[in-house]
């Protein structure tokens, strides 16, 4: 088990979700269809370079990582976003969609690494 992956990656996922929608709101892009294409476009490259980063070729290898990534995610807007917004934050389905995009997105690494052949090694 890489646990610096394991608790590592959830919190560079979350941060760099922070800091895409903090300068949507800066620049007032956040109007629902454009914020949203924007903000599912970075997280889909950052899960995939997460899960690509592991080097496993399963996803069963990688499902305990993105399980836990998607938990890192829920447990820091637990600390940093309930304060503020209160606990409806998990009444907006989108919150549940990147949670569980943080989860899979990584699973299909694997199927974009090139398994060596006996004599490549």
């Amino acid at each position: 088990m890489k646990y610096g992956a394991l608790l590592g990656w959830g919190i560079v996922i979350y941060a760099i979700m922070s800091l895409v929608w903090s300068g949507l709101v800066i620049y007032d892009m956040t109007d629902p269809f454009p914020s949203l294409a924007v903000r599912l476009c970075v997280l889909i490259f950052v899960a995939v370079i997460a899960g690509r980063s592991l080097r496993f070729y399963s996803w069963q290898d990688v499902l305990p990582y993105s399980v836990a990534w998607a938990a890192t995610m829920a447990l820091l807007d637990i600390v940093y976003t309930v304060p503020f917004s209160g606990w409806s934050i998990y009444a907006d389905w989108r919150l549940w969609v990147g949670y569980a995009l943080v989860a899979i997105i990584p699973l299909l690494a694997p199927l974009m690494r090139r398994i060596p052949r006996d004599h490549d090694v």
